[in-house]
Formats: C-alpha cells, structure tokens, sequence
C-alpha cells in the first residue's frame, strides 16, 4: 500500500525534505570515501609499503562503499557507524606505514 506524504503549498513536508538529505549526504560522503580509499591503495600498492597497508585501505574502502548503498537505501545511522569504521580502518593502516 502507497504512503502517502503530507505536503504543503510550498511542496513535501520539512521532514520528507530533511531525510532526502540525509540519505544523498550518506551516500556522496560514502561515495568519495571509497573513491579516496581505492585511489590510496592503488597508490601504496605500487609503492615499497607492506601489503597491509592497501588491504586496509581497500578494507576501509569496501566499508564506505556498504556506507553509501545503505546511506542510499534510507539506513543513514547505520551508514554514519559504517563510514566512521572505514575511515578508522584506513587511518589504521596509515599507521603500518
């Protein structure tokens, strides 16, 4: 069954409008985070530093990337938690540097 959304004369509710934000916030943030983190570990890949370092990168990479679809879908607190883990995951393996 269709929900309908209560809208004013200026269009959809504040609400309606507050949430659509959130969720295209999530999923750009999580977008341009496993952009930088793939663009990272391609880089460190081809450098002298240990292997560990580009599977973090590529991990936290993957977890922005879950952020984003999920952020997309509407699950923007699980999506905030998911992209904080990537970018941890990511300064962890900066550390193995």
């Amino acid at each position: 069954m269709a929900e309908t959304v209560a809208t004013g004369a200026d269009g959809p509710a504040d609400g309606v409008t507050e949430a659509r934000r959130a969720r295209w916030t999530a999923a750009g943030t999580g977008g341009l985070l496993c952009l930088a983190g793939l663009a990272a570990a391609l880089l460190r890949l081809t450098g002298t530093a240990p292997l560990l370092v580009p599977v973090a990168y590529a991990a936290g990479a993957a977890l922005c990337a879950l952020a984003a679809v999920l952020g997309h879908r509407g699950r923007t607190r699980r999506a905030l938690w998911l992209l904080v883990a990537g970018a941890m995951v990511m300064a962890l393996g900066d550390q193995f540097d």
